[in-house]
């Protein structure tokens, strides 16, 4: 007989996901939900957990206009199947028509939003969560903002990670209209004004999703250390006071965290398919120079394959990305260094890209710069070429560009604040460290002096440019991976838990490491009764929330709400 003690059983609850690992169910074939970096976090999350042998779960809406669409027939038809038929999958989509068919994730209606996240929550907490019975729930972003007043309630450690500063606000009456018994755990929610009593907080004061999910999580974490950091300073005016607040008594208890965020897996220069030549830091000055030429001769610019080639990634908006910094001196740098050819690319959309257009028009620099809407293909094209990259940004809760720049060796050209703090350091040649170019005073000249750093570097011998490129692209190819993002989650996991998330000895016994095919730890039929979460027969029955007794102590509070009300 086996007592080793089963894994603890994590519930990652994510509208978005980019990918399942192979192995964890039929079901995952073809989803994909993605609006932004959230989904490529879920993913390598879930991922990495799946690998290690975790008993990983994921909830997420129900999509079907978007799984559908993006999957050819026969899928979509095992899709339904494997719906009807296999309810011990891990993959758990919620299900209600707010998002059936949907065609994006996210409205641009406020309401709809509220719908689609009540919608979503609801089945969640009513369904979902009996059924998994987590030892640890995992919520992302507002669209999950009230589940960790649930969690809280029902003794369930919850990590709540906050993406994107966005909120929501709807009164706790719609909230429990939409079929979350918000009087179970009204307490736990916060509200836009002081709650004195159920009765009179019911109508009339507004629940704020994102700040309720920091308040309610026993554990919180930003997407880079600086940031929140920054975030807790209130350095940011965009951060509402509420949040600030929440955040900082997180941080004051230790229970805050910044984990930075990772490039797609695809952004490989050696085995990238958008470049013309594929290449390793080993071999990077011949594939760099074949791929400038390359991307010289699309756009129209001069074909010197020694022109030093700044790239510009991000969309070209002025309240966070500085790029009315660059429209300031772009013809000064361009004339300071015309002789050595100097030359800059934009591959971004935004307000300031017709603003670029009329310098580059006005002062006759076609073929020295090219300004480019956002095409995925030339982006990639265009690390592979360039020896720079370029992110002056006034405030970056992650910042993926600077990363991918220096995998692809196209060293950062940065504002030193937030994730780009926790991820480029100040090349130093004579010591052999660091990977970018940092300014702090945010003005143009500030960039303008970062951008003769980088000039100088450029001009050094090339034998000793190549060996500092080479080391940036191998230690960035280290550091800056999804398997290093999931290890931090991981350990945060297991620090909530107050145990290891993966049983070796348990991992031994069933063969865990072999992911081929392997179904869920613990796995349940639908005719056995223990799937419905009324008993469990795991060996650490201590940590296992008993639902039907959760479920009987919240109606007896919802008696006495209602006798109050009466």
């Amino acid at each position: 007989m086996n007592n080793a003690p089963s894994n603890p059983r994590v519930l990652i609850v994510t509208p978005e996901i980019t990918y399942f690992p192979k192995g964890m169910g039929n079901i995952c074939n073809g989803l994909n939900a993605k609006a932004g970096g959230l989904a490529d976090v879920s993913a390598a999350l879930i991922n990495e957990l799946y690998s290690q042998g975790a008993d990983v779960h994921v909830a997420l809406p129900d999509y079907r206009s978007i799984f559908g669409g993006q999957s050819p027939p026969m899928i979509r038809k095992e899709l339904k199947t494997i719906r009807d038929s296999v309810p011990e999958e891990r993959i758990h989509l919620a299900q209600d028509r707010a998002f059936f068919y949907l065609n994006h994730i996210y409205s641009g209606y406020e309401s709809e939003n509220i719908r689609i996240s009540l919608a979503f929550q609801r089945e969640v907490i009513n369904n979902i969560v009996p059924w998994v019975q987590p030892d640890l729930i995992h919520c992302n972003d507002w669209m999950t903002g009230l589940i960790p007043a649930m969690a809280r309630q029902l003794g369930i450690p919850c990590l709540f990670t906050i993406h994107n500063i966005h909120t929501v606000k709807t009164t706790l009456s719609e909230i429990e209209d939409r079929g979350i018994d918000g009087a179970s755990f009204w307490q736990n929610f916060y509200y836009e004004d002081f709650p004195s009593t159920y009765e009179n907080t019911r109508d009339s004061i507004p629940v704020d999703f994102l700040t309720s999910g920091a308040f309610a999580a026993h554990f919180v974490n930003i997407v880079s250390p600086t940031f929140l950091k920054e975030m807790v300073q209130g350095r940011h005016g965009f951060v509402k006071k509420s949040m600030q607040c929440e955040l900082a008594n997180k941080n004051n208890a230790g229970c805050a965290v910044g984990i930075l965020n990772a490039p797609d897996p695809s952004y490989n220069p050696s085995t990238d398919k958008a470049l013309h030549c594929n290449y390793s830091a080993k071999n990077h000055v011949s594939g760099k120079k074949a791929n400038k030429r390359i991307l010289q001769k699309t756009l129209g610019l001069m074909q010197e394959p020694h022109a030093p080639l700044f790239f510009w990634p991000s969309r070209l908006n002025p309240v966070q990305k500085g790029c009315q910094l660059l429209s300031e001196i772009l013809y000064k740098v361009v004339s300071r260094y015309f002789k050595q050819n100097l030359e800059i690319v934009f591959v971004a959309d935004g307000e300031y890209q017709r603003h670029f257009k009329d310098i580059v028009r006005f002062h006759n620099l076609s073929d020295r710069v090219a300004v480019c809407s956002f095409n995925e293909r030339l982006a990639r094209l265009a690390y592979g070429a360039s020896d720079f990259v370029m992110m002056p940004s006034s405030f970056e809760p992650c910042g993926l560009p600077q990363m991918i720049g220096a995998i692809y060796g196209a060293l950062p050209v940065a504002h030193d604040t937030g994730g780009i703090h926790d991820t480029v350091a100040h090349l130093d040649v004579d010591n052999n460290t660091g990977n970018g170019f940092l300014f702090n005073t945010f003005d143009p000249g500030g960039l303008s002096w970062a951008i003769d750093q980088a000039m100088q570097f450029y001009l050094l011998p090339a034998k000793e440019k190549k060996k500092q490129v080479k080391r940036i692209m191998m230690q960035s190819a280290t550091t800056f991976n999804h398997k290093v993002t999931a290890q931090h989650y991981i350990d945060l996991y297991e620090k909530m838990l107050q145990r290891p998330l993966v049983n070796r000895q348990n991992t031994e016994l069933h063969g865990i490491n072999n992911n081929s095919g392997r179904k869920a730890h613990n796995e349940q039929k639908v005719s056995d009764p223990k799937a419905h979460g009324n008993k469990s027969d795991r060996a650490d029955k201590e940590n296992i929330i008993s639902f039907s007794k959760k479920k009987r102590r919240i109606e007896e509070q919802q008696l006495k709400l209602l006798r109050v009300n009466e």
